[in-house]
């Protein structure tokens, strides 16, 4: 997490801030076995890589609290 923050202080050169990485990262970070197993598609693997995404960005701009 700390080295996606630094990269997130990148942001101005690269436009990867804290929710880009955060789209980017969720699914490998918190994998879904729900995705896998059920083979969701459309609208549910949406909504649930988004729930990912908040929570991975959340965590990103908390980083100093949380570790």
């Amino acid at each position: 997490m700390r080295h996606l923050l630094r990269m997130a202080s990148y942001s101005s050169r690269t436009n990867m801030h804290a929710r880009n990485l955060a789209i980017v990262w969720a699914p490998n970070l918190l994998r879904s076995k729900d995705i896998e197993a059920t083979g969701f598609n459309g609208t549910a693997a949406f909504m649930e890589v988004r729930v990912q995404s908040i929570v991975v960005e959340f965590i990103l701009t908390h980083v100093e609290q949380l570790f």
